[in-house]
Order: structure tokens, then sequence, then C-alpha cells
């Protein structure tokens, strides 16, 4: 009964005047372009309201007056302290690193043709995370050293797994499956070094491989906020270019893209968001991966993610870092909140893979 419905809808379709089927698809598009607009306008709402609650909510509850004075620069007794010294780097941080690993990870997953194609996911969080964890155990540095070498580690994964995969021609299939085997590799790396570090080390190292923003200062805010000024607006003047990078290279190339130059440039500008981020805060469980799925889902089909994936993503660790700090009698650092949420996510993205294909 439905094929033959499917069949009459269809013969209607091949007989409908050609004027009528250009306005069909003309209204088609303006719909998905209004959906895409109000998404992203409501994603960028929800970021500014979990941002004024980071700045109101904790032991003491601060007014939006008195909010709004600190950040002007007033001295209001109490508040200035609280709020412009521990609250707003601490939010300003969450809403940083959040865009950038939102928009690093919906980069790789929209170039990639696959949702799993996160840096969670082929090892470049684990690159950070190696590096990291051997300049606290084994080199016994920390604070900005740390950060420096988590960003070099990052940078050095990205780079061999990249190289490793353009032998005989560019294969996002490939990158995967070396990323996924660079990761193990370096996992292993990490519990081995773990396994013979001393006490007090190991919970430092711990603490920074959950991700937090405990440690949250206008010192760490700074590089970020850099970054995010400087990478930001080049990612987002490349959404066109990447959304054709979705249809192949060859349909890439037909539209006028440089596909080489522009996949080097984008994947570039991912990994320097992504080595930036981690270095910041650690490698928050599951931002990256998420991000880009869920910005799919509610902005629709053949959307630009790039932004409204920034916004989930400074959404989740902000929402995130206030389900940890509030929610229970014990303080939670924001990468365990997001890795309850990523792990059953992530299988469920597989069920759906497998089912449907890769794609988001």
């Amino acid at each position: 009964m439905r094929s033959t419905e499917h069949a009459v809808h269809t013969l209607d379709r091949v007989d409908e005047p050609a004027s009528a089927r250009i306005a069909r698809i003309v209204a088609g598009r303006r719909s998905r372009h209004r959906r895409h607009a109000v998404a992203t306008v409501v994603l960028g709402v929800l970021v500014l309201a979990l941002f004024a609650v980071a700045l109101m909510v904790g032991n003491t509850f601060y007014t939006p007056d008195e909010v709004i004075r600190v950040i002007l620069g007033e001295t209001v007794p109490g508040a200035s302290f609280t709020v412009g010294d521990l609250r707003l780097p601490r939010a300003v941080l969450a809403v940083l690193t959040g865009i950038a690993f939102g928009m690093a990870g919906v980069c790789f997953q929209t170039m990639l043709r696959n949702p799993l194609a996160s840096p969670d996911i082929i090892g470049i969080s684990n690159g950070a995370g190696a590096a990291a964890v051997f300049g606290i155990i084994v080199l016994s540095v920390n604070g900005p050293v740390v950060s420096l070498l988590a960003l070099g580690g990052a940078v050095a994964t990205a780079l061999v797994i990249y190289l490793l995969s353009i032998k005989g021609g560019f294969a996002g299939t490939r990158l995967i499956l070396i990323g996924i085997g660079v990761a193990a590799m370096l996992q292993s790396i990490i519990s081995y070094m773990l396994s013979r570090a001393a006490n007090w080390d190991i919970q430092t190292a711990m603490q920074w491989l959950t991700g937090s923003l405990n440690n949250a200062s206008w010192e760490r805010v700074l590089p970020m906020a850099i970054a995010a000024v400087v990478i930001v607006p080049l990612m987002l003047s490349q959404g066109r270019s990447l959304g054709a990078l979705q249809l192949g290279d060859d349909s890439a190339a037909g539209l006028g893209i440089r596909v080489n130059a522009t996949r080097l440039l984008l994947i570039l500008g991912a990994v320097a968001l992504l080595a930036f981020a981690t270095a910041a805060t650690g490698p928050i469980a599951f931002v990256a991966f998420m991000a880009g799925p869920i910005a799919a889902r509610i902005t629709g089909p053949g959307a630009n993610l790039l932004l409204p994936s920034a916004f989930v993503g400074a959404a989740l660790v902000l929402g995130g870092d206030l389900i940890g700090q509030f929610a229970f009698g014990t303080r939670y650092p924001v990468g365990v909140i997001t890795g309850v949420v990523g792990a059953p996510y992530l299988i469920y993205l597989l069920i759906r893979t497998n089912r449907s294909g890769g794609s988001l």
C-alpha cells in the first residue's frame, strides 16, 4: 500500500509544472534557512543564559545588577572578588573552550563525513594528554609548562596522523582508522606512566586528564581568547568550503574549491583550536564529539554547522560545569559530567551509524 502511494506521489511530482517545482524548491530552501537561523539564535541565547547563571549562582547569590556593575569595573563589596576573580574567568574560559571543542569536532566530522571522526576518537586529545602526563610525572613540571606540552602534543599527533593518512591519496576512512590506532597506543603510554608514578603525581595527572575548570584564571583565559579571536573567524569564513568537501573531493573541485589547500587550512584551524582548549582545561570528554551531531539535529539538514556547534559546545561545557558544581553533594569536574552524558551518546551513535551509514 505504501509503495503504491509513494509511486502515485512521485508521478504527481513528475507531472507538476516547472514553475511549481521551482517554487517548491525555493520554499523548501527558505524554510531550511529560517530554521537554521532561528535555531542558531536560540542556541546563542541559551549560552548567554547559562553564562549569566554561572556568574550569579554559587555559595552566595548575586543579582544581575551586581554582576553587571562588577563587569563594568565598579567595586562591589564581596562581589568584586567572587564574581570578577573567580566566577567570571571560569565562565569565560568555559565559553571559549566549548566553542573551540565544538567547532573543531564538527569540522573533522563534516570533512571526513563520519560523526565518529571526532578528536576524542581519533587520538588528538590523547596526544595532548600523553604530553601533559609526561610533563607532570617524568619532568615534574606544572602550570603553563604543562599547557605548552599539551599544545605541542596535540599538534604533533595531528601531524603524524595526517601524514600517515595521505600516503597514496587522502582518505577519510584511513585517517579515522589510523587515528583510532594512535589513540590506543597513546592511551597505553598514559596508563604505563600512571602505573609508575607517585601518588601525588597521579592525583595531579588525573585531574588534568579529566578536564576541569577548577584552575581557571585570567592567565589561562588570555591565550585561549587570542586563539579564538584569530582562528574562529577564519574557520567561519570557510563554512561553505567545508560543506562542499562533505560532497567528496571530485564534487568539491567541480564547485571551484581548492580541495587540498582548503582541507589543510581547516585541519590546521581545528587542531589549533583543540590544542589551545585542551591546554587550558584538559581534554573535556566528548564535547567535541557531541556538539556536531546535536547541532545537526537542531538545525536540520543541509545547514552550516560551525556556528551552531560552537554554541552547543559552549552550552555543554557551561551546563556541565554548573551541574558538576551544584547538582550533587560533592563537586565534580566538568569532564566527569560530559563523560557520563557522552558515553551513552557514543553507543547510540554507533548503533545509528551502523543502521543508516555515517553522516551528520
